[in-house]
């Protein structure tokens, strides 16, 4: 060997690295260089390790600041990751010798520095974004500048357009794919191929200089003083692995001095590097990584087949079809074989590629739909491939005790996505909850929940997918502890100290206790009743109490204390019972649509309250006037709205001075008309209000003398679904009511309807298309006069013209027989096959 042989490569080219290991092969060097951080080099020996399985990456991030970070991925395709493997298992010294990662990550947002990968792809900056690939396919390279010039400020080259642009090609991609990946390994000088891309480098080098990347010659200078040092100690006998664009710059004559000159002064901090798991859709280069690749689980299918890759890929495309429930035969697979291949001669290609068999598959397997072709897309050609590393690695010490609990839990993080379904009263599944919702507290968002099937407070459904930019964030936690408890405590009690807003304070607690935070809980909740004790804004109290309610809620299924969260939350609602007729005075539209939210809110939420007196429950009144109507207009509670006499401060108290106020707004003149409609309709769902004052509160509300606008508002709040169309049913259910809104409606003025049509649409149109249907049918035959008796005549479609009491009897054996309360007689049996 004369001279270190220089590897030019494209980083996760299979063809590059089958071209490396055959390179390698024949030239046995002593020594190997491969492009990537030098603080990694005693990293290395882990990839020999057999848990380690690619894809993998090595994280760099600063000491003082894990958010600095940058990775460096490897696939078992990446060239690199070959000639790291072939050094280890011939024993031959391997190192890196690109910059520094201490520099790169102290240079992290430096605009002189940064290449427009990094600021897309975030954290994803690794040292190899800067080479082969660029800006992507397709870029006119024509607009990188002038032939002997160099590049415009601020253009970059992109070598494989420029060369693909020379070969005849349109698309750089299909230009390398017949140049390089359909090469047939083992034919010809194996140093062959890096000789030709070097002279096209250097032709381009030539031409473009640095190609508009400052960074270059620096890296550039730092790999020749390393280059120099190994030639030292091994001769001649070294293999360098690298970004085909840094070849010539490394072949090139340049001084130490000069080289040195470069690297003064630059920026440093303290690094620390481990091996992370990485994934095959990270490597995509739409994914934001930009030495990506379009096609990541294609490129490993080629490296990994020893022979006949489209067979085997359509084969893989069948195997996928046929599990999603698609028709897909024998013969399906040899029509889209023979069609990829006369494709492939139509277009003048050496062999099918990934195109060719994606339009054969398309059309053969496919039925030409992108429905499916999708589905092989995302799990072929890109893939859900999550990489492993040996527990040995490197790690912070949270991420060690993240791991534990992973694999103590069961809980295998992936690269695919995929819903979990937790049983809060089995101890692991309840285990699993609290460690989704202390990484979510932590930052670390592995799991977001979703809305749980079925009513019952035990179960919680997530949604987990494991990316590899959350052992930065693990990283970045670790400054709060070295356990995830300790960890989420240490954060939560920081938060605790600096919120300010009440909403956030609540929203911790409900936090702290989905996450079972024993040690922050009490902190919390001092700082909860100190910033409640001051607040005097109705709808900011409002609008924290549901989230105390729900923490409640699921600290009963979880077995936590939560009598000084419940002392808290009663305490907020009877502040709100206080306020809340006052703020409700003179609003306009908005504000009474939003301030309807927050009764809704506090309606649901005080029933979920419990009794914090010992059962003393309170007994409705008032204290306000005999008409029910107060005389407080300002936004907090006057004196003229007490507390109801008799009221306890228990569940049952705030109940009954909730269902009071609700009393006071539904009769009041000065509330819009929409909060007195929904609060009659919160009394009479829960059996507060009768259906006779129901109704009168409708006459009134609905008479003449009210303005449509008003009565608009009014019907709105008393028969809007409120998302589970309950107002439509309402008004199925009771035709005295529907007649009065029926007579209403008929009445309204010309000039005033067009005002009255968007209040009404928004409250009708929300119902069910089944209870619309039933209104109109109600409507249509006339609505029963007082009483509720349906007519005489008949009957809406579907229903009788009164109720038939002898069929109704009918049911009742049948009942008695499905609840168990007797045994079926010997008549009933007979001719049921036994």
């Amino acid at each position: 060997m004369t001279g270190p042989l220089l590897l030019g490569v494209r980083h996760h080219g299979p063809g590059s690295a089958r071209a490396v290991r055959a390179a390698l092969d024949a030239a046995r060097p002593d020594a190997v260089l491969i492009e990537g951080p030098p603080e990694a080099d005693a990293l290395l020996p882990l990839a020999a390790d057999a848990r380690m399985r690619p894809p993998v990456a090595l994280l760099a991030h600063a000491v003082d600041d894990p958010g600095r970070a940058a990775f460096w991925p490897f696939a078992a395709f990446s060239p690199e990751w070959v000639a790291v493997r072939w050094a280890l298992d011939h024993g031959a010294a391997v190192h890196f010798f690109d910059l520094p990662a201490a520099h790169s990550l102290a240079m992290m947002g430096d605009p002189t520095w940064s290449d427009e990968e990094d600021d897309e792809g975030g954290d994803d900056s690794g040292e190899q974004s800067a080479d082969v690939r660029r800006d992507g396919p397709g870029r006119d390279p024509g607009q990188q500048g002038e032939p002997g010039r160099g590049p415009r400020p601020g253009l970059r080259v992109d070598p494989l357009a420029v060369l693909a642009e020379t070969a005849g090609y349109d698309d750089p991609e299909r230009w390398w794919e017949d140049a390089v990946e359909h090469r047939a390994a083992g034919t010809g000088d194996p140093l062959a191929p890096f000789a030709a891309v070097a002279e096209a480098m250097t032709a381009l080098r030539e031409t473009y200089g640095h190609g508009g990347t400052a960074r270059d010659p620096v890296r550039e200078a730092h790999m020749r003083l390393r280059l120099r040092a190994a030639r030292k100690e091994h001769g001649d006998a070294v293999a360098v692995v690298c970004g085909a664009w840094h070849v010539p710059a490394l072949a090139a004559k340049h001084t130490v001095t000069a080289d040195r000159a470069l690297l003064k002064g630059l920026p440093k901090v303290r690094a620390e590097t481990t091996w992370v798991p990485w994934t095959h859709r990270r490597l995509a280069r739409r994914s934001g990584y930009g030495a990506g690749i379009d096609s990541p689980g294609w490129y490993g299918h080629l490296f990994a087949v020893p022979d006949r890759p489209v067979e085997r890929w359509m084969t893989k495309a069948a195997g996928l079809l046929r599990d999603e429930d698609h028709a897909v035969s024998t013969a399906h697979v040899i029509e889209a074989v023979r069609l990829a291949g006369s494709l492939a001669a139509m277009r003048g290609r050496p062999l099918a590629g990934l195109s060719e068999t994606t339009d054969a598959v398309r059309a053969v397997m496919c039925d030409g739909s992108d429905v499916p072709l999708a589905l092989i897309r995302d799990r072929l050609v890109v893939g859900d491939v999550l990489g492993e590393v040996p527990e040995g690695a490197p790690a912070v010490p949270l991420q060690r005790d993240l791991d534990r609990l992973q694999r103590s839990l069961r809980l295998k993080p992936e690269a695919a996505e995929r819903e979990v379904d937790l049983d809060l009263r089995k101890d692991t599944d309840a285990a699993r909850s609290r460690l989704l919702h202390r990484l979510r507290l932590l930052g670390v968002e592995w799991g977001a929940p979703e809305r749980a099937r079925g009513t019952g407070t035990f179960r919680e459904s997530w949604r987990l997918r494991w990316e590899p930019e959350l052992r930065v964030r693990v990283a970045e936690a670790g400054a709060w502890g070295t356990t995830v408890l300790s960890a989420a405590t240490a954060k939560a009690v920081s938060e605790a100290a600096s919120a300010t807003a009440l909403a956030d304070i609540t929203a911790l607690a409900e936090r702290c206790l989905l996450a079972d935070l024993p040690e922050a809980l009490p902190l919390v909740m001092k700082a909860l009743a100190d910033r409640a004790a001051v607040d005097t804004d109705v709808s900011r109290l409002a609008g924290a109490l549901p989230a105390l309610a729900r923490a409640l809620r699921y600290g009963d299924v979880r077995g936590t204390d939560t009598a000084a969260l419940a002392e808290v939350a009663t305490g907020l609602a009877l502040r709100v019972c206080v306020g809340l007729p006052p703020a409700c005075a003179g609003l306009d539209a908005d504000g009474a649509a939003e301030m309807r939210g927050h009764v809704d809110a506090v309606h649901t939420a005080i029933r979920l309250l419990p009794d914090t007196s010992g059962g003393a429950a309170g007994t409705e009144g008032g204290s306000d006037s005999a008409d029910g109507r107060g005389t407080g207009t300002g936004p907090t509670a006057g004196p003229e709205t007490g507390p109801a006499t008799g009221s306890g401060t228990g569940a049952e108290g705030v109940v009954a001075r909730w269902a009071d106020v609700l009393e006071r707004l539904a009769r009041r003149d000065a509330v819009p008309g929409t909060l007195r409609g929904r609060a009659a309709r919160l009394l009479l769902d829960d059996g507060r209000l009768a259906e006779d004052e129901a109704a009168r509160l409708m006459g009134l509300a609905l008479s003449p003398g009210t303005a449509p606008a008003d009565a608009a508002a009014w019907v709105e709040g008393f028969a809007g679904a409120g998302g589970d169309g309950s107002g439509g049913l309402l008004l199925v259910h009771d035709e005295r009511l529907l007649a009065l809104v029926d007579a209403w409606l008929t009445a309204v003025p010309a000039e005033a309807f067009t005002d009255v049509l968007p209040l009404l649409r928004r409250t009708f149109g929300a119902y069910e298309p089944g209870v619309r249907r039933t209104l109109g049918e109600l409507v249509r035959r006339g609505p029963a006069g007082g009483g509720g008796t349906a007519p005489a005549g008949e009957g809406a479609p579907g229903f009788g013209p009164g109720l038939d009491a002898a069929r109704a009897d009918a049911v009742l054996p049948v009942l008695d027989l499905l609840l168990g309360h007797r045994q079926p007689t010997e008549e009933e049996c007979a001719g049921v096959p036994g």
